[in-house]
């Protein structure tokens, strides 16, 4: 083989070099590019509106929701908070009946309460039950776990039902939570990567305020299928594009950040996804979203565990392989080096690729 290439002419090195560039652009250029081009945007803050809507924000007194929190939450779990100041809460979005689920993630990547030596903490948020039974197992989980927070909104899919279940979160942390300095949001499919975000929220060069971070999805059209449950007629949003907003299946968001999305939400009336209907709102707050690629959004990732070790998330995991990758992760201790995390990231990369042309062929 070396003689091989020992052998080869000018012209063939070069042919070879340019291959190994283009297979590397293919792998890579999207998420450099996404890195240098989805950066935020300063927020526009002579703007009355958004003026009006910090000012609200920062005045936010939820004091009163502690006294009627029946009237908002079935489950509230107000004292999970209680004399802590946290670094990082993890509100994990989860349907009533997905036990096992939550089980998983208890037992794999939400088993942590420090985050680069600095406390964390994880909460399940669940919409309502469907029935009085499913509503005593419910509790009887909560009282034994004491992770949980169930908001009366609706059992349902909808748009209606994810916007509702997402503001009671918020006005949770809010009310209960006001100390915690980011806040991620994610699913309980969803497996996160709380070092390698701590790390990064920890190397911030700058203050921790209107921060909102994940994968930005950007000029992304408004449905215009009056046929469709999700039709925004143009005399509701005339723009030719939604805002830029973070993918629904894991963002953070610093502490002012939900106080300003919960205050501008009063205002903003769409028929869109919960993740969509933040990014209206963080617009109209003068909030831009921060985008990183190592946020892969709602794509499965191809387990390697130094790829693992980089990314924050990887989506569509099921309880049996969670607990598979959380063991090897476990099991194999250390930190990968650079070009560890290098030929991981290309090997869970092309996988991912691959995986994706065998579903899109099989379809």
């Amino acid at each position: 083989m070396r003689c091989c290439l020992c052998n080869l002419r000018t012209h063939q090195w070069c042919f070879l070099l340019f291959n190994v560039l283009l297979f590397h652009a293919l792998l890579f250029g999207a998420d450099f590019v996404e890195e240098f081009l989805l950066q935020p945007t300063p927020g526009i803050y002579t703007d009355s509106s958004v003026a009006d809507v910090r000012e609200k924000a920062r005045k936010l007194d939820l004091s009163n929701a502690r006294r009627n929190v029946s009237q908002a939450y079935s489950i509230c779990n107000p004292a999970a908070c209680r004399n802590s100041d946290l670094f990082l809460l993890s509100i994990v979005f989860s349907s009533p009946a997905n036990v096992t689920q939550r089980d998983a993630v208890r037992k794999t990547w939400a088993n942590q309460t420090l985050v680069r030596g600095f406390p964390a903490r994880l909460l399940f948020f669940v919409g309502s039950s469907q029935s009085s039974e499913a509503q005593e197992a419910l509790v009887r989980e909560s009282d034994h776990n004491g992770d949980m927070v169930q908001g009366h909104a609706g059992a349902d899919s909808t748009f209606r039902g994810q916007i509702e279940t997402t503001l009671l979160a918020f006005r949770w942390v809010i009310t209960f939570c006001p100390l915690a300095r980011f806040v991620l949001l994610t699913k309980d499919s969803v497996f996160i990567n709380l070092p390698a975000i701590g790390g990064y929220l920890l190397g911030l060069h700058r203050h921790p305020e209107d921060l909102y971070l994940g994968r930005v999805i950007q000029r992304e059209a408004p449905n215009r299928d009056p046929s469709s449950p999700g039709y925004m007629p143009p005399f509701l949003y005339p723009d030719k594009y939604l805002p830029e907003y973070c993918d629904g299946t894991a963002y953070v968001l610093s502490q002012d950040v939900i106080r300003k999305v919960y205050v501008a939400s009063a205002a903003v009336r769409a028929p869109v996804p919960a993740d969509v209907f933040v990014g209206l709102c963080a617009r109209k707050a003068g909030v831009a979203p921060t985008h990183s690629a190592r946020f892969p959004g709602e794509k499965h990732v191809h387990f390697n565990i130094c790829c693992y070790r980089y990314l924050f998330s990887s989506a569509e995991m099921g309880s049996h392989e969670l607990e598979a990758v959380w063991a090897d992760l476990e099991q194999r201790g250390g930190e990968c080096s650079l070009f560890q995390t290098y030929s991981g990231l290309v090997r869970c990369k092309t996988l991912t690729y691959l995986d994706k042309l065998q579903l899109t062929g099989a379809n």
